[in-house]
């Protein structure tokens, strides 16, 4: 029996290849469009964050010694931030910046910190499992280094100070970062800019603190705490939002107790854990141009 398609079933398999390579190239098309508009929107929304902080001047120092727009106090902050040694900066759960107006204007405060503070984009690592393939292209566009795996916010800073900037992120990653680095040496070497700790301890019965977010707990009493000043624009960008630091004097009066005890978070009690555990979800990896949404 001759299977050889006929003139008529030729005419439309070349139809068909033609449709789906048309298909591609629209899909490629929008993908390539989808990028541009979002990195327009980025720049829109540097842009404007920029213009509000030269109409507000609440800048302090300069260079290495500012935060843009935040009243730094003097002393812990300021010598660590002008200690004159190379910063890293990693942020965790940014969101959908791409469709998300609010986490595109945290990218661009985070951007702009980074310039105030000089530290390279090379230097800031970022994580989020709802990062799309287009948003991971945009941030390596950016110049921004992408973390490979979920830490957990388990993140040692190995000896090098370093800014986490955690916005509205859950109250098991602030938990589970003050775990890693549970000591002197390194908490007085940490900045985070994230949920209030003060917040978190009026919000949540002592003994839920305590027993689900123990390190949270400990710290409370060693860290120092300014809240980013209210702008009736950003209500939703920034609420609730704090600069925390930990001077070592402070630190060191905590009790012996406070740090022997060094048992790794497991949450098996908590009913509400605002964090996506490592294995549920895929890890970040190299952006392919030609994936969607």
């Amino acid at each position: 029996m001759n299977t050889a398609p006929t003139v008529a079933g030729r005419s439309r398999m070349a139809a068909l290849r033609g449709w789906c390579a048309a298909g591609g190239r629209r899909r490629r098309r929008r993908v390539e469009e989808d990028g541009a508009a979002g990195m327009r929107r980025l720049r829109d929304a540097r842009a404007l964050v920029r213009a509000g902080r030269r109409r507000r001047r609440r800048v302090v120092g300069g260079g290495r010694r500012r935060l843009m727009a935040v009243p730094l106090p003097t002393g812990a902050v300021r010598e660590l931030l002008g200690s004159g040694r190379p910063w890293s900066c990693v942020c965790y759960g940014l969101g959908r910046f791409a469709a998300c107006p609010v986490a595109r204007l945290q990218l661009a405060f985070l951007l702009l910190l980074l310039e105030a503070l000089e530290v390279p984009p090379s230097r800031c690592f970022l994580f989020d499992p709802a990062f799309s393939q287009l948003e991971l292209a945009a941030l390596q566009e950016l110049g921004l280094s992408l973390l490979t795996e979920n830490e957990e916010g388990k993140h040692s800073i190995n000896g090098s100070p370093t800014l986490f900037y955690m916005v509205h992120c859950g109250k098991a990653l602030y938990n589970n970062l003050l775990w890693k680095n549970w000591s002197v040496g390194a908490l007085s070497n940490m900045v985070i800019i994230g949920n209030s700790f003060k917040g978190i301890e009026e919000r949540l019965p002592s003994r839920v603190l305590e027993r689900d977010y123990t390190y949270i707990a400990k710290v409370l009493k060693g860290v120092e705490e300014v809240a980013l000043p209210a702008h009736p624009r950003y209500l939703d960008t920034f609420n609730d939002t704090s600069i925390h630091w930990f001077p070592a004097y402070k630190l060191e009066r905590l009790s012996a107790e406070a740090w022997e005890f060094l048992e790794e978070p497991t949450y098996e009690e908590c009913d509400d854990l605002e964090i996506i555990r490592k294995g549920e979800e895929g890890s970040q990896h190299s952006p392919d141009p030609s994936a969607t949404d």
